[in-house]
């Protein structure tokens, strides 16, 4: 069974920093892709940055947002810069086999950022 389970959120002044953390267990996931999602209260679930093949941000977040995995593929992280205000959602981590098409399968609980002004 796969479990996705983030942390590394928090509060945290505008123009600062914070990563976050996805756990991911159950499979090998060398031959996933992993990425990253959020949702402001009161909007849908947006792309934010995915790792595969090659790392694709959504425009609102590219060069200040960075998006990496370890070693192992396991655990994929989000590097959050300069943050800003608007940037304030739950981030969620997704998994899905690079072979089964664009749709994302699997979803972490979220994790919450907030920015404050």
């Amino acid at each position: 069974q796969v479990q996705l389970v983030e942390s590394g959120g928090g509060l945290v002044q505008a123009g600062g920093s914070l990563r976050l953390s996805c756990a991911a267990s159950g499979r090998t996931f060398t031959t996933f892709r992993m990425g990253w999602f959020r949702q402001a209260p009161g909007k849908e679930r947006e792309f934010v940055a995915t790792t595969s093949p090659t790392p694709v941000y959504a425009d609102s977040v590219k060069g200040r947002f960075t998006i990496s995995r370890d070693s192992t593929g396991n655990t994929v992280y989000l590097q959050m810069n300069s943050l800003k205000p608007e940037d304030t959602a739950v981030y969620y981590c997704a998994a899905s086999p690079i072979l089964w098409g664009s749709q994302w399968h699997y979803w972490g609980t979220g994790t919450q950022v907030t920015v404050s002004s």
